[in-house]
């Protein structure tokens, strides 16, 4: 009792992120070995069924599926991306958010499959669909429009602006042999459209993660990046609050990438984006 007590105490302590991953990589295990030994397919009642009625009596599937995996490929590919992307999200906009896009960019990614399971159910009868690829493409997919020019280092030497570099993950994981997993990359299609839709909506000051769209802002809010150049010391002096220090901050970033911030500037940017959580 005490050994899970303290597994507990552990699991809380994570952040949102290491939360994620730990809940991807149990699962996984809980798969491929307890399933394994009890005989049990645990992917029945964890995947995604597509076409028929099946999903009816498994509601619940449209959401332990985007953290399901079968194989270990898939599973460190998937968490590999989603750690590099996620750290570049909460860096900037907290856990919270990243943790709703998941979400919600895994729950488009299902619908788009349950419609077209419904409409061309002679194509993807008895199918199922696992994996977080469509939760982790609609995170990336936010930062590609929110601050596409951020720069990013591949192994350490190709320095490439964020767009392009989404653009490159979203060919490779989608594009590339779409003969093959037809059903999985469709999906990846549909949670890469909501983070896009989010992402839109940020930049131009709406919070879809806000309810209350009293509280939206008509000309700008404090997720908003300016796209006109502005003298960032003379902006400095002229305004003091914390929603026009993160505006010059984004705007920095969006012009040069994260690494043009100085270390007080990125630990501003950190206290700006925890207090929004």
């Amino acid at each position: 009792m005490r050994f899970f007590e303290q597994l507990k105490y552990n699991f809380q302590k994570q952040g949102i992120l290491a939360r994620v991953i730990i809940i991807n990589v149990a699962v996984f295990l809980t798969v491929n070995i307890i399933g394994n030994f009890s005989h049990l397919n645990l992917l029945e009642y964890l995947a995604l069924p597509i076409g028929g009625d099946r999903f009816l009596i498994r509601f619940w599937t449209i959401f332990t599926y985007m953290f399901t995996h079968e194989g270990l490929w898939h599973l460190f590919w998937n968490m590999f991306l989603f750690y590099f992307m996620a750290q570049i999200f909460f860096t900037i906009m907290g856990e919270k958010k990243m943790l709703y896009v998941y979400v919600m960019s895994g729950i488009c990614g299902a619908a788009l499959m349950l419609i077209l399971g419904l409409l061309m159910p002679g194509s993807f009868a008895y199918s199922i669909l696992l994996g977080a690829s469509a939760a982790v493409l609609g995170v990336g997919a936010v930062m590609a429009v929110y601050s596409p020019g951020y720069r990013v280092y591949l192994f350490g030497t190709f320095e490439l602006q964020y767009k392009y570099f989404f653009l490159m993950i979203f060919v490779i994981n989608t594009i590339i042999d779409f003969s093959v997993n037809t059903g999985g990359k469709i999906s990846h299609i549909g949670g890469a459209l909501f983070g896009l839709a989010y992402g839109y909506a940020l930049k131009n000051g709406h919070d879809l993660l806000n309810i209350s769209f009293l509280r939206i802002r008509k000309k700008k809010s404090h997720l908003k990046v300016v796209s006109h150049q502005r003298d960032f010391s003379t902006t400095s002096a002229k305004t003091t609050g914390d929603e026009q220090k993160m505006d010059e901050l984004l705007d920095k970033i969006s012009r040069s990438g994260y690494d043009s911030l100085s270390k007080r500037e990125k630990e501003e940017l950190f206290r700006l984006s925890q207090k929004n959580k």
